[in-house]
């Protein structure tokens, strides 16, 4: 099976418009995102649909099935506001298995009469994707940093000069193949092409950032639920990437440990009454029901903002010897870009200016979209989603009115038939972190333990909704018939055997 990866390439003006789809395989929910995009590289959103992520943790796939409904609940919402049937798509990926290193190339031309071209840039670029990476590696992404043409360095643009030797520094970008196969099987069972793979962070990046902080010098950080990217820019190129497996839900589980409660009651204290500073909140209380008639659980939002903030102090310390590592820690005039569903805690912007010593701002997905009806609909968790329309625009655009459906109704995606039962997961947060901070040559130290006072208050139930209503529609077309997935032996020879023959099934 071949993989197409993003190209990472700023938009260029066209002269048709461009239906591009993006979705976002996050960890908390799975987005997709329909735009089209003018002749001016500008996006206007003609639909968005969300659900809820299961089967995906860290940004790593773990179960097919769940993972492949989400898919198609979120895919099936955005069809039916935008009325545009999806059939190819470009999709995210992140996880603690990126890897980023820094690769140089040699090209040496054959003609000499001419001058150097897009040909010889391409040339030189497909070569860095024949270099050696551990096994069970791909790389996803190479990006060209600055030129060298015979003796004279520093060239962003060589097109048109003279001369023998092309040379180039790359940013190349991997990531395990086992997860990218996944996705992929996943995106291809769920009924869709897939058009690009783009890394998450770069693809934040072309929704939030403008071209000056680029030039400028400028580290977006993204914080979703399982992970936390990075992606440093300075003189208008990506200069380092990173992904720290650590994100918002390692708070949830911080407070359903710290407050004794379950995981959706945590979830809907952070979200309504987190903060990550506790000497900024309130000392009131509010009330978390009790299980099966026990009495319920008080809890002071100081006391929730204390756990929040010492699990978030260690996160963007962690993001902060990234972007020391990384050489350009003084060099960030824009300082830092926060983005994702993290960066609507309430007070996060005050702590990394105080962790990280660089100004902050919130990064929302608006800076290329224009005519979007409320752009209060487009939250910092949606940035991945908009990025990777915009990302995906050179390759993989498709005229947009052949996309239109016209006298065709979509029929509403069935509701899962068979509930899937909760999986609980033992966390240990400070066995994660230990191991994580070790394998970066940092030195764990023992961790504070969160004060474990009672919060809570009425119960809001913002329970994920499914929509189980179908509509009876006449059969329009049949459906290709795939071939049954077959289930793994319990032999290690029987496990490789059944998953080539499904590798086949998908195919």
């Amino acid at each position: 099976m071949e993989y197409t990866f993003a190209t990472y390439n700023n938009p260029t003006p066209s002269n048709k418009e461009k239906l591009v789809v993006g979705i976002d395989i996050g960890t908390t929910k799975i987005a997709c995102v329909v735009g089209k995009i003018d002749s001016f590289g500008k996006v206007t959103i003609l639909g968005i649909g969300r659900s809820k992520s299961d089967g995906v943790k860290r940004g790593i796939v773990l179960n097919i099935d769940q993972t492949v409904a989400s898919i198609k609940e979120a895919v099936h919402k955005a069809e039916v506001e935008c009325g545009i049937r999806v059939h190819r798509v470009n999709v995210g990926i992140a996880g603690q298995h990126i890897k980023s290193i820094q690769q140089p190339g040699i090209y040496t031309r054959k003609d000499l009469e001419t001058e150097i071209s897009t040909t010889d840039l391409q040339a030189l670029k497909d070569d860095m994707f024949k270099i050696h990476v551990p096994a069970g590696e791909s790389i996803i992404h190479v990006i060209p940093q600055e030129y060298t043409v015979d003796t004279e360095g520093g060239i962003k643009d060589p097109v048109g000069m003279a001369g023998v030797r092309l040379q180039a520094n790359f940013h190349i970008i991997t990531g395990s193949l086992p997860a990218i196969k996944n996705i992929y099987r996943c995106v291809k069972l769920a009924g869709l092409e897939v058009g690009e793979l783009t890394l998450e962070p770069i693809a934040s990046s072309a929704a939030v950032l403008s071209e000056e902080e680029k030039e400028a010098g400028v580290a977006l950080v993204d914080i979703g639920g399982g992970t936390t990217d990075i992606a440093i820019f300075h003189d208008g190129l990506i200069r380092h990437t990173a992904v720290i497996p650590f994100g918002g839900n390692i708070l949830t589980e911080d407070i359903k440990s710290g407050c004794k409660i379950l995981s959706k009651h945590a979830e809907q204290l952070k979200v309504q009454y987190g903060s990550a500073l506790a000497a900024e909140t309130q000392n009131a209380k509010v009330v978390v029901p009790g299980l099966n008639g026990r009495n319920p659980k008080e809890i002071t939002l100081s006391a929730l903002s204390g756990i929040i903030e010492a699990r978030m102090k260690e996160i963007l310390e962690l993001v902060h010897f990234e972007i020391m590592r990384s050489g350009y820690e003084r060099k960030l005039i824009g300082g830092i870009v926060l983005t994702g569903g993290g960066a609507q805690l309430k007070h996060i912007k005050q702590l990394v200016e105080y962790i990280t010593g660089l100004d902050c701002r919130i990064g929302k997905p608006i800076e290329h979209v224009i005519n979007y009806k409320d752009e209060s609909q487009l939250p910092p968790a949606l940035s991945t989603g908009v990025g990777l329309v915009i990302t995906g625009e050179e390759n993989v655009g498709e005229d947009y009115f052949e996309r239109v459906i016209v006298d065709e109704v979509i029929e509403e995606a069935p509701a899962a038939a068979v509930e899937v039962e909760e999986v609980k997961e033992e966390v240990v947060a400070s066995d994660d972190f230990m191991s994580y901070m070790n394998s970066i040559g940092i030195s764990g130290s023992e961790e504070v333990e969160p004060t474990e006072e009672v919060v809570s208050e009425t119960e809001q139930a913002n329970d994920f909704e499914m929509n189980d209503e179908k509509e009876e529609e006449p059969e329009q077309k049949v459906a290709p018939v795939r071939k049954p997935r077959k289930p793994f032996g319990e032999s290690m020879l029987g496990r490789f055997k059944g998953f080539f023959e499904n590798d086949e099934a998908v195919n």
